[in-house]
Formats: structure tokens, sequence, C-alpha cells
């Protein structure tokens, strides 16, 4: 008889399975896109086709706000209330860096939003950190 092998669980599924209150993903997105990062209507684009793409409704206008005296810290933010939660960024000039955090009570796959955020963005690499909320 030949054994079975678990398939591992996605981490939205390990979310419902162990009935946490919400999914915290920090995605770190390297060698971004210059021109894609500085450009405010390309950022509210990005937001709505990835709530459309993880079906989170979006509350009220994504805001995106260009500050930073400080060079290392330049460059947009972006804030979207979600249903369940938020969608935050900051994009930094000085090193075309993509900080992009997504939570919501409503289970979503940290990995479908990493690879789509990777791809908008133009990124070389990506770093991705998964917290559970109880």
């Amino acid at each position: 008889m030949l054994g079975t092998q678990a398939v591992p669980m996605s981490i939205a599924e390990r979310a419902a399975a162990e009935q946490v209150w919400g999914i915290a993903t920090a995605i770190d997105i390297y060698d971004c896109d210059p021109g894609t990062i500085r450009d405010a209507e390309a950022i509210r684009r990005f937001v709505v086709e990835l709530c459309d793409l993880i079906e989170m409704k979006r509350f009220g206008e994504t805001q995106v706000v260009h500050f930073g005296e400080d060079e290392k810290v330049a460059g947009y933010s972006m804030v979207q209330l979600i249903e369940t939660s938020l969608i935050s960024a900051h994009f930094a000039n000085l090193t075309n860096t993509t900080y992009l955090d997504v939570f919501s009570c409503k289970p979503y796959d940290p990995d479908v939003v990493a690879q789509f955020a990777r791809d908008y963005f133009g990124g070389s690499r990506v770093e991705t950190s998964v917290t559970f909320r109880r």
C-alpha cells in the first residue's frame, strides 16, 4: 500500500483552520521601476487591481501623498481602507524599494499579493513576512 503525502495548506487555508482573527503581511520589493513608484496614478491603479485580485472591498478613496525632506525616506505613501482592515505602502525613492503591508480579517493569499506587487512595480526580488493576528 502506498503512503499518501499531505498537501501543504495555503496560508489562507491555515488561517481559516486555526480561526485566526486576521492575516498581516509585510512585503518588501527591491529594485522597483523608478517611474512606477513615483507615479501617484499608477499607485492608485495598483490598489484597485490588487483589491479586485484578492476580492477586498475598498472603503473610501486611496490616499497617496508624497513627502519626506530627508532623501532616505522621500517618496509616496499610500493608504487604502478596506472593509476588513487596510492596505498601506511606502515607496522609497532613494532605493527604489516598495514597502507594502496588507492586513485583513478576511483570508487572502500573501503569495498572490507579493507576486502581483512584484510584477506591477517591476521589482527584482521580494521578501515577505506573514503574521497571524489572534
